[in-house]
């Protein structure tokens, strides 16, 4: 008996729109590239609850005609490409064919057109993939698409939808990117009929700053590079400006937005004696490449391609990136003319005397006061410390030192780790991971009643993108539970009354987007939304850098970390402490 048989044309399309259209942002994605590809100057996007009601794009491009427009929502049907050479020397930014008819096969989708040869135009009504309705009628010259009730043949897949405000963000960040690449038309963004975005066309460093705000004018050098295997142009952050967290990364090859980690760690590694390894870089960079030298042909959204000659374009970005900090002093140099200004001898030629060295006299390292209290200690870290695996440790201690007592002496290195003795070896504590620990636990165990928050003498304004302001909308009921008090402004700005009582009042702007970008890359979407919030404050309010602790705060450090049921891992699992036993130490003389 035969078993294989053809899938139904509905079925078939809805499969093929889920690997198109994933949520409401996909539909704005496929549209707005229609519209460009149509050789519009303005285009106007319309949104109506976050696009599950409603996202309809129009623009003043060529039209269609009748033929056109019925085979506009058939499968594998386009204008973009005749034979597989076209594949390769593609400069549109669709042409698979497949948008249209996906689109109509999970909503209700009405197109209005007009070529600009006419005076009638005409309309169509589509259903699961099936005209229902056409009429001429008198409309604007271009095209009008509206897509209704997204998902709504499809309630598994509409179920899987975020939040209004979530899925509004992803909207957002594909009318950024779009409106980014192609400054020279004229964009509008409404959202359940408020403007977000109001884009005039403009040079590509005036349209960034329209988008993410002024202060992005002073954040920004440009860059350019022209080649015979590729043209570079756009703009670079300034190394003081960059995050310890991905910001604004954005690849565009032929005006089409891409993402590509092997392209980001050549810019990243030209960076290099600028930047600490953990942050990132930031750019809006734009490659001009002939089509025949890539392959964008290989991913369903077209965010990945291929290059021929990789490994060029690699060492042409570094080189050109290198070059671009150089000619703007931001790169480390030796002046020997001016160095020479600076010997001892040349500042009011005074004599060069031998620094004093102060000697304690009275200090006796083996007259240690209060010393049962720290044996008493040593004695409960080495009888409750046991290991039953190397990821599993169990420990409870309890406090044996106030602040009128001899703290036990501890080594710190290079103000990131903490060496402490037991009697069964030592253990080697991850200062900054420590910190963020506790932070963590902090966060995360504040009842609504605890005195949480400190107010700021000041209201302190941090500048946001839309997307972010967005964000801190969605959050905004546990960001408040934490000690923060704000109140947003605007498409682009917050004002913060009070923070909370841990988080130090200097860098707020920093903190905070740190905390957004955090919460924006984690990946492990079963944490509940407070401990996921909780995890990335604590990440951004501690000191990556590491500062000097005196004795005291590094027992309270110790003492406190060891008083939370795993003091060995961090929130999302990564090691704190590490212990060397006796043993192994002898085994290494």
């Amino acid at each position: 008996m035969d078993i294989i048989k053809l899938l139904p044309k509905n079925i078939s399309n809805q499969i093929a729109a889920g690997e198109v259209i994933q949520r409401p942002s996909s539909v704005v994605k496929e549209l707005i590239e229609n519209s460009i590809d149509s050789g519009a100057e303005n285009i106007e996007l319309i949104i109506k609850d976050a696009g599950k009601t409603l996202i309809q794009v129009v623009d003043d491009g060529c039209g269609m005609s009748e033929n056109d427009l019925i085979l506009s929502i058939e499968r594998h049907s386009t204008s973009k490409i005749k034979n597989a050479n076209d594949l390769f020397s593609i400069k549109t930014m669709g042409f698979r064919g497949e948008a249209m008819s996906s689109i109509s096969s999970i909503s209700h989708l009405e197109i209005k057109t007009c070529q600009h040869s006419e005076d009638i135009g005409r309309k169509i009504n589509v259903e699961n993939g099936k005209i229902k309705d056409k009429q001429n009628i008198s409309c604007s010259k271009g095209t009008s698409i509206s897509v209704k009730n997204l998902f709504y043949n499809v309630p598994a897949r509409r179920k899987f939808l975020k939040s209004e405000k979530v899925e509004l963000k992803h909207i957002i960040d594909e009318f950024q990117k779009l409106s980014i690449s192609h400054s020279n038309i004229n964009f509008k963004l409404f959202h359940n009929e408020n403007v977000l975005f109001e884009l005039k066309k403009s040079n590509l460093k005036n349209r960034i700053v329209n988008i993410f705000g002024r202060s992005y004018n002073e954040k920004l050098i440009p860059i350019q590079e022209l080649t015979s295997l590729i043209n570079i142009n756009g703009f670079i952050f300034k190394p003081e400006f960059l995050k310890k967290t991905r910001g604004e990364q954005y690849f565009f090859v032929n005006k089409r937005f891409i993402k590509s980690n092997y392209l980001n760690h050549a810019i990243k590694s030209a960076f290099e004696g600028l930047i600490s390894e953990k942050q990132h870089v930031g750019y809006f960079l734009f490659f001009d490449i002939e089509p025949n030298l890539i392959d964008i042909n290989i991913h369903p959204t077209k965010t990945e391609i291929k290059f021929q000659d990789e490994k060029s374009i690699y060492a042409i970005i570094k080189s050109s990136t290198k070059r671009t900090l150089a000619q703007n002093n931001l790169t480390p140099s030796l002046d020997f003319e001016k160095d020479l200004l600076f010997t001892p001898n040349s500042i009011d030629n005074r004599e060069v005397k031998a620094p004093k060295i102060k000697i304690d006299s009275s200090y006796n390292p083996f007259n240690i006061k209060n010393k049962n209290n720290l044996e008493n200690w040593e004695n409960i870290f080495s009888e409750n410390l046991q290991k039953t695996n190397d990821n599993n440790h169990q420990f409870t201690l309890e406090k044996n030192w106030n602040e009128t007592n001899l703290y036990k002496k501890n080594l710190q290195v290079h103000n990131n780790f903490i060496i402490s003795t037991i009697k069964s070896g030592i253990i080697i504590i991850n200062q900054i991971r420590a910190q963020e620990k506790i932070l963590f636990e902090q966060l995360i165990n504040q009842n609504k009643n605890d005195e949480i928050s400190q107010q700021l003498l000041f209201p302190e304004i941090l500048n946001l993108s839309l997307s972010d302001i967005k964000l801190v909308e969605e959050l905004k009921d546990e960001i408040l539970k934490l000690g923060f008090s704000f109140e947003i402004m605007g498409k682009n700005k917050i004002s913060v009354h009070g923070i909370p009582s841990e988080m130090p009042e200097e860098d707020l702007q920093s903190i905070f987007d740190d905390f957004l970008e955090n919460f924006k890359n984690y990946s492990n979407i079963t944490l509940i939304i407070k401990e996921k919030i909780c995890r990335s404050l604590s990440k951004s309010m501690c000191n990556k850098k590491g500062k000097k602790l005196s004795d005291f705060e590094m027992n309270n450090l110790i003492d406190t970390l060891f008083s939370y049921e795993d003091p060995f891992h961090t929130s999302d699992g990564r090691k704190i402490i590490k212990t060397i036993s006796l043993e192994d130490l002898k085994n290494e003389f």
